[in-house]
């Protein structure tokens, strides 16, 4: 950092995140009749002085006189304004402290309000240049200092012109007024600042698009809280994500891409190329030639249950962290099972769509209740548990198969071989996963082995079933009815056609992979895989990864914390401790956990230490991934 150098900040949707006028006027006329309307135009003439379409000067002006503020108004807005300073502000309070002396607030806005609030974070109460107030004998504000430049047109300009700063200056703001600093070759670089509003005009006339106090920083070789600023983290969400993960993920600072559909092998490598973190569904395949084009990636999401869709192997050879939602849809799904299996015992679609046709079929042939009937389910995770449970609760006799040895839930009865739970079961439900080894589980020896007559529901995964030989054991009266929400081919985008030699098939609910698609599921879904991701970049915690050894610890913002995932070998934890000894680290805290295929360490060290440490542990061998997270 060259010892030369100044920084002029903004105070208004750059030190905070919101207009302080606007602010001013929701206290000051509050219970005023006229409130709402005055509000808005007050908003409407700031929006359009800081995109240069309407004289500064003028603007003050106007907004003054709405406001009808008094001296008394301004304690009230100061405590709204210290909990809306901006986040990387925040953040980046030590560097602020650090460099007081050259750091400038210049501001078309009030001394009054705005140095209690930047006095906080360090900055000089002689280094705030605003405007102040002036007031009548009962102390409404009826005004303000008209010889203040910074009252005028051009007033920062004319302020900058005054202060005459010898040295490299940088201003930091949102509005056009602080580009003109700039354009009066006053500053070497105006940044164009995003984090909480942003101006096309002034964005287009920027030297640089700060989105956030980190992204200044990180352009200038400045110290900063985080080891590298969020708006530079891509991530790329897939197959209609919920829109509250699109929401999650910008909220937190990141870049984000949504695709509505699914991408094939060749398109995701295409595109995948500098994505940090990419978001899927069921669709979406993350195979290892996919992961060879990730240049950048740290974390995969599957916003969804299963998670054969990825090549979970490939990805810790790499080091991306996987995440998935093992629970957030399971009732969903559970629901969609249950009220599929009663209409198909019932026969009730076959029914429906000759109503529709106009044919009266009043018969109760071949339509029965679910009380009494025997439930087999294949798979008994966590859907197959649920669905085990509330089908108790309707009078069904639970029996169910799993490859693993599972505690049975209420009265449920544990069967020791797929085809006992086929020859005893009056509804055949599948929720396995989708691993290779269960392509066509259930095939023309299994149909054969199930009664006459059976209800059949594939909930779980496509390739999971022989579909020819589904169709042919419906077609010859042995499968009653069948639902099957999941397919071997599913398309990629609502708009390609569905095919399955299924379609048309009597008493055959098909539905397009919608077990988990509910409000409240995708819902829950977009909460919680984000919520996982954005923990383990911030934190490095692991927890709930499907292929990282989990490992959770509290953020420790007293030291910075590295992280170094490596091939489990022997002796890494020893290289790396002789790496900090060497550089006269001191460790704060260790933490290790391992799995068959890689270890995971965080370390904490203190604060002070020599950038050469960072070089010597990425080139520690077998190392897979390394990052200091702040």
């Amino acid at each position: 950092m060259t010892k030369n150098i100044y920084i002029v900040i903004d105070f208004d949707s750059t030190f905070t995140r919101v207009e302080a006028m606007d602010e001013l006027s929701l206290i000051s006329l509050a219970g005023n009749p006229q409130a709402a309307s005055k509000q808005a135009e007050i908003k409407d003439i700031t929006d359009l002085a800081m995109s240069g379409q309407l004289s500064f000067a003028e603007a003050l002006k106007r907004r003054v006189d709405l406001l009808e503020a008094s001296k008394h108004h301004l304690p009230q807005l100061v405590d709204v304004l210290k909990t809306k300073v901006s986040g990387s502000f925040i953040r980046n309070r030590e560097f602020l402290e650090k460099l007081s002396d050259r750091i400038y607030i210049v501001s078309s806005g009030f001394k009054e309000f705005i140095v209690p609030i930047v006095t906080e974070y360090g900055i000089l109460p002689q280094n705030v240049y605003a405007n102040t107030f002036t007031y009548d004998e009962q102390g409404r504000i009826t005004g303000f200092d008209t010889e203040n430049p910074l009252s005028k047109d051009g007033g920062k300009v004319i302020l900058l012109k005054q202060m005459n700063l010898q040295g490299d200056v940088y201003v930091i703001g949102d509005g056009y007024t602080d580009y003109e600093i700039r354009e009066a070759g006053l500053a070497n670089k105006f940044y164009a600042f995003t984090e909480n509003v942003q101006r096309d005009k002034v964005v287009q006339a920027a030297d640089h698009v700060a989105a956030t106090l980190d992204e200044f920083l990180y352009d200038n070789k400045l110290p900063m809280a985080i080891s590298y600023p969020k708006n530079r983290i891509n991530v790329l969400l897939l197959e209609n994500i919920h829109p509250h993960a699109v929401e999650l993920f910008r909220t937190e600072g990141y870049n984000v891409e949504v695709v509505a559909g699914g991408l094939d092998e060749d398109e995701l490598c295409e595109k995948i190329k500098d994505v940090s973190i990419l978001g899927i569904r069921s669709k979406t395949q993350v195979t290892a030639k996919v992961l060879e084009h990730a240049n950048k990636l740290i974390a995969v999401g599957a916003f969804c249950i299963g998670t054969n869709q990825i090549d979970l192997k490939a990805c810790l050879r790499r080091g991306v962290a996987a995440f998935n939602a093992p629970y957030s849809n399971t009732r969903s799904v559970v629901e969609l099972a249950i009220g599929e299996m009663i209409m198909l015992i019932r026969n009730i679609t076959d029914k429906s769509n000759q109503a529709h046709n106009g044919i009266w079929n009043k018969s109760a042939g071949n339509s029965f209740e679910i009380r009494g009937k025997k439930l087999g389910l294949v798979g008994y995770g966590n859907i197959g548990t649920q669905f085990s449970v509330l089908a108790e609760s309707l009078g069904m006799q639970v029996y169910y198969y799993d490859a693993v040895d599972k505690l049975a839930l209420g009265n449920a009865r544990k069967c020791h071989s797929l085809h006992e739970l086929l020859n005893l079961a009056d509804v055949v439900s599948l929720h396995v996963d989708g691993r290779k080894e269960n392509t066509n589980l259930i095939g023309k020896a299994e149909f054969e082995a199930m009664k006459d007559g059976v209800v059949f529901m594939n909930l779980a995964r496509g390739h999971v079933v022989d579909i020819e030989a589904l169709v042919e054991a419906i077609k010859s009266k042995k499968v009653l009815g069948a639902g099957v929400d999941v397919f071997p081919y599913e398309p990629k985008t609502n708009q390609e056609e569905f095919q399955t030699p299924l379609r048309g098939l009597p008493n055959v609910i098909l539905t397009p992979h919608i077990g988990g698609s509910t409000e409240e599921a995708q819902l829950n879904i977009g909460t919680f895989v984000p919520e996982k991701i954005i923990e383990y970049i911030n934190t490095g915690n692991t927890f709930s990864s499907v292929n990282y050894p989990n490992l959770q610890l509290p953020e420790f913002s007293a030291s910075h914390r590295l992280i170094h995932a490596h091939e489990n070998v022997p002796g890494i934890l020893a290289k790396i401790n002789s790496v900090l000894a060497a550089h006269n680290i001191n460790i704060v805290g260790q933490y290790l956990k391992t799995n068959e295929t890689i270890g995971y360490v965080i370390t904490d060290i203190d604060k002070q230490y020599n950038k050469d440490v960072i070089k010597a542990l990425k080139e520690i061998p077998n190392t897979i991934k390394f990052r200091v997270l702040y």
